[in-house]
Parts: C-alpha cells; sequence; structure tokens
C-alpha cells in the first residue's frame, strides 16, 4: 500500500486546483471566440473545438452562452474595482489617484476580458443579465466619478462637471479596446499611460492671466 506522498489519487486541493485551470483554459477560449467573431457570430461549438473539447464540457465548467458572457464581464470588471481600491489608497493628489485608476482602466480595455465588456453590448444578454451587467458597470462609473471629484475638490483639477468630465474620460480610454494590438511598437502599458498623459494635460488648472501694470 502506498503512502499519502505516493498515492496515484489527487487530493481534493489538487482536483480543485485542476477543475480551476481547465475552467480558466475554456474561459479565456471563450472571450478570445467572442472578441474576434463577435458575442452574436461566435459558437460555443467552436470554442470547443478551438481547445480540444466538447461543448458539454463548455457546460459543465461554465455553463449556457450567456453565463460565460457573464463571467468574462465579471472577470473585466473586477479587474477595474481591484484598481480603484489601489488607486484611492495611494498618496498623493486627487488627480495622481485618478490619473493611477485610468491608467489601469485603459490597460484593462486592452486585455482579453477588458475589451470584451467594451465591445460587447447589453442586447447579448436576457433582460435579467443586461440588469446584472448595467449594475457592475454603474459601479465602476460611480468609483470614477468619485476620483474625478475628489481631484477637482483638492484642486489638482479644474473644477468642471464630475459626470461629463468622468464620461468623457471612460470613452477616451473605452476606445483602446478597439483599436490597440499586442503587435504594436508599445506594450499595453505604455500606450495606457500615453493616453491619460493626453487626458489629464487637459485636467490640469491652469493659471489665471495677471492684468498688466
Amino acid at each position: 500500500m502506498q503512502d499519502e506522498a505516493g498515492s496515484p489519487f489527487r487530493d481534493r486541493e489538487q482536483r480543485l486546483e485542476d477543475r480551476e485551470r481547465k475552467r480558466e483554459t475554456v474561459l479565456r477560449a471563450a472571450v478570445r471566440m467572442f472578441n474576434a467573431r463577435g458575442f452574436h457570430a461566435a459558437s460555443l461549438d467552436e470554442v470547443a473545438a478551438s481547445i480540444g473539447v466538447s461543448k458539454p464540457t463548455i457546460y459543465h465548467y461554465l455553463g449556457n452562452k450567456e453565463q460565460v458572457l457573464l463571467e468574462c464581464f465579471t472577470r473585466g470588471l473586477d479587474a477595474l474595482d481591484r484598481a480603484v481600491e489601489k488607486a484611492s489608497a495611494a498618496p498623493g493628489t486627487g488627480l495622481e489617484r485618478l490619473s493611477a485608476f485610468l491608467v489601469r482602466y485603459a490597460e484593462n480595455n486592452m486585455s482579453d476580458f477588458g475589451r470584451c465588456v467594451v465591445r460587447t453590448g447589453n442586447d447579448a444578454l436576457s433582460p435579467e443579465g443586461a440588469a446584472r451587467f448595467r449594475a457592475m458597470k454603474r459601479k465602476i462609473d460611480g468609483h470614477l466619478r468619485r476620483l474625478v471629484a475628489e481631484a477637482m475638490a483638492d484642486g489638482s483639477a479644474a473644477p468642471a462637471d464630475v459626470k461629463l468630465t468622468a464620461f468623457t474620460l471612460a470613452s477616451a480610454v473605452n476606445g483602446s479596446a478597439f483599436w490597440f494590438s499586442a503587435d504594436g511598437a508599445l506594450p499595453a502599458r505604455a500606450v495606457a499611460e500615453a493616453i491619460v498623459a493626453i487626458l489629464t494635460a487637459g485636467l490640469a488648472p491652469r493659471a489665471v492671466p495677471q492684468p498688466l501694470g
């Protein structure tokens, strides 16, 4: 009889790790297919074939097509939640904290899951799924508005309409989900930093001209 260390049977922790690796493989194959072909055009049969498994395997690990998409959305938006927490706790001015979040926001939009969030509309979901997606996005929008308001409150950003400013910033960083290519001259982080440098230059307070004499 073999001892525990030499057992041919995987323990519970190993089985859970194995399941998570397989689930991650299926999910990444799905999000890449959705991004490449569009959610409506992509099929779970194609996703399964791309990694050499059966369609029931996808159902086993992730559920139906909408459940797969919602998991992709959750991954993309959870990354922004973590970015908000990190930026909010950072030292510096409000504009510096806002910039830190925007860099991560833009960089996330160039990732598989972030790109899926931006490029896939609510019409791909059932009313219940769409409501869940909108709730997740509202949370991120709220965080962005708060960071904008804090930057304006401490004077590191010029005063303006908070809601309009947040919408403008989000629209600008979302654009990278459509045009960024990993094969380009710059990596995602460098592109994100360049985008945010341009945007925050427009937010900085401007010196008031002093009258002559």
